[in-house]
């Protein structure tokens, strides 16, 4: 079962420095929180994340993790352990678990409260692919193949429907109606084609006046 967490105005701390630190924050950077990400040492990547303000970085050598997370104020509410050192993941993720904080370990998933899946995101899609925490880099070249999949066509389509779903909610009340007339414009042949040639404005016409003749 995969869930999209909530994490708007919420703490997640991110502890590592290296790539897979990176790939982990990255999947939060767009949810809304605040991002925390603690290690000896910072990748190039991590650096820019901080530098353009899109996390907040902290160098330090953590040597107790009871100590080290008791110490973080607020306390946050997820916690990622993603160093390169084993015992200090199992450590990290025990030590947040007894503070109450939702835990993520790389090298772990037993002791996890989530799997964080590769998520495949061009435009306003996002495609979550997991395998069950058994082959991350397999979820990865999975994601690869399904970003090559989708097109600026499919990209057009969404913000079409998005705009004619605006439209329609004050207009027609049945959900049922309102389901068909979308799939009707998804399924038109001369509004495809518009879209293909990324004239998006021809086909929000063309969708409309479909709109109009089928509430006639």
């Amino acid at each position: 079962m995969l869930l999209d967490l909530k994490l708007d105005g919420k703490t997640v701390i991110v502890v590592g420095g290296g790539a897979e630190a990176y790939r982990k924050t990255q999947s939060f950077v767009d949810s809304g929180a605040k991002i925390w990400v603690i290690s000896k040492e910072f990748s190039s990547s991590i650096q820019k994340l901080g530098e353009d303000k899109k996390v907040a970085l902290l160098k330090t050598d953590i040597k107790d993790t009871e100590s080290f997370v008791g110490s973080l104020n607020p306390k946050p509410d997820v916690l990622l352990a993603v160093t390169n050192d084993p015992k200090l993941n199992v450590d990290l993720v025990k030590a947040a678990k007894s503070a109450g904080c939702m835990v993520y370990s790389v090298d772990n998933p037993a002791l996890s409260d989530f799997i964080l899946p590769a998520v495949a995101k061009v435009g306003d899609v996002k495609i979550a692919v997991s395998t069950g925490g058994k082959s991350p880099a397999m979820a990865r070249v999975l994601r690869q193949r399904i970003e090559k999949l989708v097109t600026p066509e499919d990209l057009l389509e969404i913000e079409l429907q998005a705009k004619i779903r605006s439209i329609l909610k004050p207009q027609v009340s049945d959900s049922k109606v309102k389901s068909k007339l979308l799939y009707e414009i998804l399924n038109n042949d001369n509004i495809k084609q518009a879209l293909r040639e990324g004239k998006l404005q021809e086909a929000e016409k063309m969708a409309l006046k479909l709109v109009k003749e089928k509430q006639k």
